[in-house]
């Protein structure tokens, strides 16, 4: 999941991708690159961040992601916690919601999601982008995250979600402390149990520059290092902001693990992947 913030503030690549002629350019090199889906976002959710308005989301997502729906055939999700853009996004032609709230934000967020039949991610964090970094605490942050995340898989369902749309993120450095995020992916392997598929946003995450010393931009290896990790102890799909980079070092991984052979159906390890990044 290639990541494509259409924003002027996102803790990483705001602004740079604000104008829609380069958002569509950076989508699509995004899907050259290897990213099965591009992730549009129009609101930052970046620690300490106010919402915008839907009248403004809707004005910087609507356009780019109706272009793509032309360009590529890449899956194209919408990164929103406001029915009204999800609504607008899926008629413009997006495949699937990621939403932070995971459904609590916006009541008609899962009522329509269940009526449109698309995939939908629901992911953990504590409080809201504004106050979620505010000193967050857990007694056991992998069993508080996989208990929330349950709770909101039934959620779910009981609004008529189908359990094969749902997607669960255990939301890195959303509400979590430094040792937090490190708890959750290498202890990731205990949300199997929820038996759905996992997918982890620790791209270029605060957590990897205090380790590194580095600013966002220079936090591929430490990105990099964690989508591995993500993998190995359970993740389905990374979103990522270095689609390239993350796909190679992981491809070399896979096919160190098989040392280097091909599956008895005959695939190459390449083939063979079963994530999605």
């Amino acid at each position: 999941m290639g990541v494509l913030n259409v924003t002027p503030d996102s803790f990483s690549d705001g602004g740079l991708y604000f104008d829609q002629e380069k958002a569509i350019a950076r989508a699509l090199e995004l899907a050259e690159e290897g990213a099965d889906i591009i992730d549009v976002g129009g609101e930052s959710s970046r620690p300490g961040s106010d919402p915008i308005p839907e009248n403004e989301e809707l004005r910087r997502v609507i356009p780019v992601i109706s272009e793509l729906k032309k360009k590529t055939r890449a899956f194209i999700s919408i990164d929103t916690t406001k029915a009204e853009v999800a609504e607008a996004a899926i008629d413009a032609g997006a495949d699937m919601v990621n939403d932070i709230s995971a459904l609590r934000f916006d009541s008609r967020m899962a009522s329509l999601i269940a009526q449109k039949d698309i995939p939908a991610v629901l992911m953990h964090m504590k409080g809201s982008p504004k106050d979620m970094q505010d000193n967050p605490h857990y007694d056991d942050v992998v069993g508080e995250v996989k208990a929330f995340l349950r709770e909101r898989i039934r959620a779910a369902q009981s609004c008529g979600i189908k359990k094969e749309k749902i997607i669960v993120d255990p939301g890195i450095g959303f509400g979590k402390r430094f040792e937090d995020n490190l708890a959750l992916i290498n202890r990731l392997q205990e949300l199997a149990d929820l038996d759905q598929p996992l997918l982890i946003g620790a791209s270029r995450k605060s957590f990897i520059g205090r380790i590194l010393n580095l600013p966002p931009q220079e936090r591929v290896e430490g990105t990099i290092a964690s989508a591995i990790l993500s993998i190995l102890h359970g993740a389905h799909i990374l979103r990522v902001h270095d689609v390239k980079a993350v796909k190679r070092a992981i491809l070399v991984a896979e096919s160190i693990a098989d040392d280097g052979s091909t599956s008895p159906s005959g695939e190459s390890p390449e083939e063979k992947i079963n994530y999605v990044c």
